[in-house]
């Protein structure tokens, strides 16, 4: 016997809010996440390519509708205030509540702390990631980061939180270890 489920009508504040929950802003800023070999004939050196989220994300399958703001292509050395005041302007503009970044390691804390009051500001949730090896590499990192920044940004709280190396951060307590590079607590 197939047991039906009854529907029930949600008031509009509640689907709006359920639709949104399917919704994601992404934006990307490069870093070797992004990183490609170059097009030229005999260059040894990176550059910037395209979005590698939206490659891992149409690997993995979703139902999500992901709206895409591609704000620079640097290095996250290279990311200046300006370069974060447009991320939070286009965070800001958009209706989306839940959000992934993809952008370079060496800056992304920096980064989240622009971030932080617009995220609590506007209720949003905002997860930063990146990779140590660029996407287009066999054993890269990005794709396990990506996956692990969208779980988190569907199921966090408002606020600003780091996704490296399987961990889900909050911005203000994660630290880049000078010697190995890998993200830690704070203590």
């Amino acid at each position: 016997m197939r047991q039906e489920e009854a529907t029930i009508p949600l008031p509009r504040e509640a689907t709006k809010v359920a639709q949104n929950e399917r919704s994601l802003l992404l934006v990307t800023t490069g870093g070797t996440i992004d990183k490609e070999y170059p097009k030229t004939i005999g260059g040894y050196a990176f550059e910037i390519g395209s979005p590698a989220a939206l490659k891992i994300l149409a690997r993995i399958g979703h139902n999500m509708k992901i709206d895409v703001v591609e704000s620079t292509k640097k290095d996250s050395l290279d990311i200046t205030e300006s370069d974060r005041r447009l991320i939070a302007q286009a965070i800001a503009d958009s209706r989306h509540q839940r959000v992934l970044i993809t952008h370079g390691t060496s800056t992304m804390i920096e980064t989240a702390a622009a971030l932080h009051d617009l995220a609590l500001d506007q209720e949003k949730t905002i997860v930063i990631t990146g990779a140590f090896k660029p996407e287009c590499m066999v054993h890269s990192d990005a794709s396990f980061n990506v996956g692990v920044a969208l779980a988190g940004a569907l199921s966090l709280p408002a606020g600003v939180f780091i996704a490296m190396q399987g961990q889900l951060f909050p911005w203000n307590r994660v630290q880049q270890d000078t010697k190995t590079g890998f993200f830690v607590s704070k203590l």
